[in-house]
């Protein structure tokens, strides 16, 4: 049987339970992707609230991304310090720790300098492998920072996402048109990051289903988490469009990607990583004994209570107070409405 709070390992990784911060977007960096000091406070506060592993939030590997604003990036060796210091912070806490690599789109330069959204079926091979590089580069400095694994974010409808879109991907060469091709950038950046850090534990966020017409479909998905899974990724985190659904009932509503992440992990040979909605300790651990699933992601739930963990481990509450209205969304540093300002909100 497996239990929440026990130690698991795989593939160059080691975490004290199965509980895993699913990756946030704070806005809370600098332009350039700069660490502020409310974040070390943050990612302070949420390993120390007894979560085994931490996915740290959306951290684009180009500076010239500027699909939304407050993004951490690791898109220049300069960096490396301060991301240092968060990873320091997060193990001194006995957390694992890995950092969501992402694109929300690519940007070109124009003739005048500036720097313009590219759609995904005019970009040249040359912009493609451009991108592939910037992951395995980004991925690079992850691990001098010293970070446990890296994730490649191809979920939500960002960069990666749509490139495997059958609904935005319309290119006839050899990363369009099948499943297959369109997965080749994935495959590429996998196999580039294996390649030039080793130590790494690659891990991918992916959708379970677009949820459009002649979007990714469930069938799709399956397909392509097989290649990425033969090429050698370490593990699966599966979500979809849609995440974060609003007005989730405890026990009725949860686990919302549960039926194809079960689906899946009977599939692969590598841990599947599940996300959306879970709020009680009762569904966790059916999902994690009726399933071939092994480790329970999670985001709003520990927006309200970053020690959500510590108080299922010491029987304090068996389920979160989250009640998924999402208003977190539209504050600062995405925070709950319902507790009191933290005071990592505060620092400068």
């Amino acid at each position: 049987m497996k239990k929440i709070f026990e130690p698991f390992e795989t593939h160059n990784f080691k975490t004290k339970n199965r509980l895993v911060r699913s990756a946030t977007w704070e806005n809370l960096a600098t332009e350039k992707g700069g660490i502020c000091e409310n974040s070390y406070m943050l990612y302070d506060e949420l390993a120390a609230g007894g979560i085994g592993t931490i996915i740290t939030g959306f951290t684009s590997v180009d500076l010239h991304d500027r699909y939304f604003g407050g993004m951490m990036r690791l898109c220049d060796d300069c960096l490396i310090p301060e991301y240092r210091r968060l990873t320091d912070i997060i193990k001194g806490h006995g957390v694992a720790v890995i950092t969501q690599l992402a694109l929300g789109a690519y940007y070109a330069p124009s003739h005048n300098g500036q720097y313009s959204e590219v759609d995904i079926d005019y970009m040249t091979k040359e912009q493609i492998l451009q991108v592939v590089d910037m992951f395995i580069e980004a991925a690079r400095r992850a691990s001098e920072a010293g970070f446990d694994g890296v994730q490649i974010h191809a979920a939500h409808f960002f960069f990666l996402s749509r490139f495997i879109s059958p609904a935005v991907n319309h290119r006839t060469d050899e990363y369009g048109g099948s499943n297959a091709n369109r997965a080749r950038i994935l495959v590429d950046i996998l196999e580039g990051i294996r390649k030039v850090s080793p130590k790494l534990h690659i891990t991918i966020k992916i959708n379970s289903s677009d949820f459009l017409p002649t979007g990714l479909t469930e069938t799709d998905s399956l397909e392509m988490c097989r290649i990425v899974a033969a090429h050698g990724i370490d593990s699966i985190e599966v979500s979809g469009n849609g995440t974060s659904r609003p007005g989730i009932r405890t026990e009725a509503d949860e686990a919302y990607f549960g039926k194809f992440a079960a689906r899946l992990a009977d599939q692969v040979s590598v841990p599947v990583i599940l996300v959306g909605g879970f709020r009680s300790r009762k569904v966790m651990e059916n999902v994690l004994n009726n399933t071939k699933i092994e480790l329970i992601s999670l985001s709003r739930p520990l927006i309200r209570q970053p020690d959500l963990p510590n108080l299922f481990e010491t029987g304090v509450t068996d389920r979160a107070d989250c009640i998924s209205c999402n208003a977190c969304y539209r504050t600062d540093g995405h925070t709950c409405i319902f507790v009191p300002k933290p005071k990592w909100l505060c620092a400068d």
